[in-house]
């Protein structure tokens, strides 16, 4: 799957609130610290994780599954295996009819889902991180060696 970067940055750019499915509480969990930065950016993170539901996570409640998630989203951010991906899409596109984007984090792909979701408009991330694809087309990964392709003179 190749996106490009237009694709993503449009994305990013528009998203202002994201459900995260499978978020954890251990903060040396991929899930946590990708939720955390993606609220440190200026997202609204909104936590979902059944084994948690009713606490409060990065200032917001966690809620058991995405159908109990008030107002809308404009991202799912799905942090599960891929076979657990078909309900969860099923979920957030009968709950959200504007939904704008489901987003699958590395090593997770679900083709049918994806074109189920793809067939309804929704833009569809597949085997991506949200965290990295931001660091890295808004010139944040040049701390870390990385080349972003974006120049700069910030130091």
């Amino acid at each position: 799957m190749s996106y490009s970067d237009a694709f993503l940055r449009g994305i990013l750019n528009r998203t202002k609130t994201i459900a995260v499915v499978g978020v954890s509480a251990n903060p040396v969990r991929p899930s946590y610290y990708v939720a955390r930065y993606l609220g440190l950016k200026g997202y609204r993170v909104i936590p979902v994780n059944p084994g948690l539901a009713g606490q409060t996570l990065l200032g917001e409640t966690v809620y058991a599954d995405l159908a109990d998630v008030p107002g809308t989203v404009d991202m799912v951010d799905i942090f599960r295996r891929s076979e657990a991906v078909p309900p969860i899409v099923d979920t957030a596109l009968a709950r959200w009819p504007d939904l704008q984007t489901i987003w699958m984090q590395i090593g997770v792909e679900h083709e049918s889902a994806a074109t189920t979701a793809t067939a309804r408009g929704v833009n569809v991330i597949q085997n991506r991180c949200p965290k990295i694809e931001y660091q890295r087309l808004f010139g944040e990964l040049r701390m870390g060696g990385f080349n972003t392709g974006i120049i700069s003179s910030k130091l």
